[in-house]
C-alpha cells in the first residue's frame, strides 16, 4: 500500500512562499503607474502599480507613509523601493514599500488630458441642453447585473414610480464597452422618431480604477454623446471619477444614485409641498376674508350723517379759534416785555457812558506814564555808567595808556617772542594813542634792546 503524500495547509503554503520570496529577492525598485490608491483610517497606504501588461499590489505602512511628501493620486507615475512578500491570510502577492518617488504623470492620465484638450477645442464639451424633469421614458445604458442599475432603479421607484424605464444592457468595461455604447446611442437616436415619449438617456456604471473606466474616455464615444439628439446624462464612477463622457454629456451626476435623484422629483417631497401649499392657500383665503370683514365693519362704524359731521367740524373750529386768540395775545405780551427789557439794557450800556469811563482811564494812565518816565531814565543812566566803568577796567586800551604796546605782523598776528620775527620784517605797534610802523633790524633771544627804524604813522 502506497503511503499518503505529505499534505500542506493553505497557511503553510503561503508562509513558505513568503519566506522564499523574502529570502531570494533583495530590495528592489519598481516603476509604474498608480491605480486604486486607498488610505484607510489606519494610516497605511494601499495601491497598485501598473504598466500596459501587468499590475503589482503594494502596501506602504503608516510609519513609512508619513515620509511621502507628494500626494499619491491615480494615474501618477512613481518609483517604489521595497521588498516582495505575500499577505498570508489572503495569499496576495505584494510589494512592501519603503519609499515612493514621483516619476511623472502616468501614461493613461497624460493621454486623457491630451484628448480632453483636443475635444474641448473642437467644442465637443459644449452640450448644455436641459433634461426633462421628470422624463416620460428614461433609457438607461449600463450593465444589467451591476450595482449601478440596482441603485438607479431603487431610487427611481422610491422617488417617482411613474417614470417609464428601459434598460439597454451594454458592457461597461473592457474593449467591447465603447463600441457597444456607441452602437446603442445610434440605435436609440434613430428610434426616437418612432416613440416621442423617449426623452432622456442615462449612461451609468459604478466606480473603479482609471483602467476600469477607460472605455468612457473613448474619443468616438464622446463624439457620439455630443451628437445625440436625445439629451444625455452621464453618471460614471464615484464623485472623484471624471471621464470624457461626463464632459460631453448634457448633464453629469457624481454617482448613479445622484443621477436618479436629479432626473426625477421626490414624490413624497412634492406631496409635502402640495399639502403645505394647500394649507397656506386655505389660511391665506381665511385671513383675507377676516381682514375684509373687519374693514367692512370699520367702514360701517365710520359712516355718519353729513349734518353730524358739520356740527363736529363747527365745534372743532370754534375751539381752534379760541386757542388761536389766546395764543396771539400771550405772544404779543411776551414780545412787549422782551422789548422793554432790551430798551433797559440799551440805556444801561449806552456808548456815552462807556466813552466817559474810557476817557477817565486814559487820563489816569497818562499821569502814571509821565511820573514813571524820569525815574526809569535815571535808573538806566546809572546802570549804563556802571557798565562803562566795568568795561574801562578790563579794556586793553587802559593797559596801553600806561606805556605798553601791542606788536602785530603784516597778517595782524600778535608777536609775543623775538624769535617769531626776522630781520627786515615790518611790524606795527599799537600804543595807548596811535600806531607805529616798525622794521626789525635784528631778532635775538637775549635781553639786548634792538635798534629799530621808527617812522610815525
Amino acid at each position: 500500500m502506497t503511503a499518503a503524500p505529505h499534505t500542506l495547509s493553505v497557511s503553510e503554503v503561503n508562509r513558505r512562499v513568503r519566506q522564499t520570496l523574502e529570502r531570494d529577492f533583495d530590495e528592489l525598485w519598481v516603476e509604474g503607474e498608480l491605480s486604486g490608491v486607498s488610505r484607510p483610517s489606519s494610516g497605511h497606504l494601499y495601491f497598485t502599480l501598473k504598466d500596459d501588461q501587468a499590475q503589482l499590489r503594494c502596501a506602504l505602512f503608516r510609519t513609512r507613509a508619513r515620509f511621502v511628501a507628494a500626494p499619491m493620486r491615480d494615474g501618477d507615475r512613481v518609483r517604489v523601493r521595497g521588498r516582495l512578500s505575500i499577505f498570508e491570510p489572503r495569499g496576495d502577492y505584494q510589494l512592501i514599500a519603503e519609499a515612493v518617488q514621483a516619476a511623472g504623470v502616468g501614461e493613461l492620465l497624460a493621454a486623457f488630458e491630451r484628448l480632453k484638450a483636443k475635444l474641448a477645442a473642437e467644442g465637443v464639451f459644449a452640450n448644455a441642453r436641459p433634461l426633462p424633469c421628470p422624463p416620460r421614458h428614461l433609457l438607461v445604458l449600463t450593465s444589467p447585473t451591476g450595482a449601478a442599475i440596482r441603485d438607479v432603479l431603487a431610487v427611481l421607484a422610491a422617488r417617482w414610480p411613474l417614470v417609464q424605464i428601459t434598460v439597454i444592457p451594454v458592457p461597461v468595461q473592457g474593449r467591447e464597452a465603447a463600441p457597444a455604447l456607441i452602437a446603442a446611442l445610434g440605435l436609440l437616436n434613430r428610434q426616437a422618431a418612432l416613440d416621442p415619449a423617449r426623452d432622456a438617456i442615462l449612461i451609468t456604471r459604478g466606480g473603479g480604477s482609471l483602467e476600469d473606466l477607460w472605455a468612457f474616455n473613448d474619443e468616438h464615444l464622446a463624439r457620439a454623446i455630443f451628437h445625440s439628439r436625445l439629451p444625455v446624462m452621464s453618471a460614471v464612477g464615484h464623485e472623484v471619477d471624471v471621464t470624457l463622457a461626463d464632459f460631453a454629456a448634457d448633464a453629469r451626476a457624481p454617482t448613479p444614485s445622484a443621477a436618479a435623484e436629479q432626473l426625477v422629483p421626490d414624490q413624497r417631497e412634492l406631496a409635502r409641498r402640495l399639502a403645505a401649499l394647500e394649507t397656506r392657500l386655505a389660511r391665506t383665503a381665511e385671513g383675507r376674508l377676516e381682514r375684509e370683514a373687519q374693514r367692512l365693519d370699520h367702514l360701517r362704524a365710520r359712516l355718519r350723517h353729513p349734518g353730524e359731521v358739520l356740527v363736529r367740524r363747527r365745534e372743532a373750529l370754534g375751539l381752534l379759534q379760541g386757542r388761536l386768540d389766546r395764543a396771539m395775545a400771550a405772544r404779543l405780551e411776551t414780545e412787549r416785555r422782551h422789548q422793554q427789557q432790551l430798551a433797559t439794557r440799551l440805556a444801561a450800556h449806552g456808548p456815552a457812558r462807556r466813552l466817559t469811563e474810557a476817557s477817565e482811564r486814559l487820563a489816569r494812565a497818562q499821569a502814571r506814564l509821565h511820573a514813571a518816565m524820569p525815574r526809569q531814565l535815571a535808573s538806566h543812566r546809572q546802570q549804563l555808567a556802571a557798565v562803562v566803568r566795568e568795561l574801562q577796567a578790563v579794556s586793553p586800551l587802559a593797559v596801553l595808556g600806561r606805556g605798553y604796546a601791542i606788536l602785530q605782523d603784516a597778517r595782524g598776528q600778535v608777536v609775543r617772542r623775538a624769535t617769531d620775527t626776522a630781520p627786515g620784517q615790518t611790524l606795527s605797534a599799537r600804543l595807548g594813542e596811535g600806531i607805529l610802523d616798525l622794521r626789525v633790524v635784528r631778532a635775538d633771544a637775549c635781553d639786548i634792546t634792538p635798534q629799530e627804524e621808527i617812522s610815525s604813522r
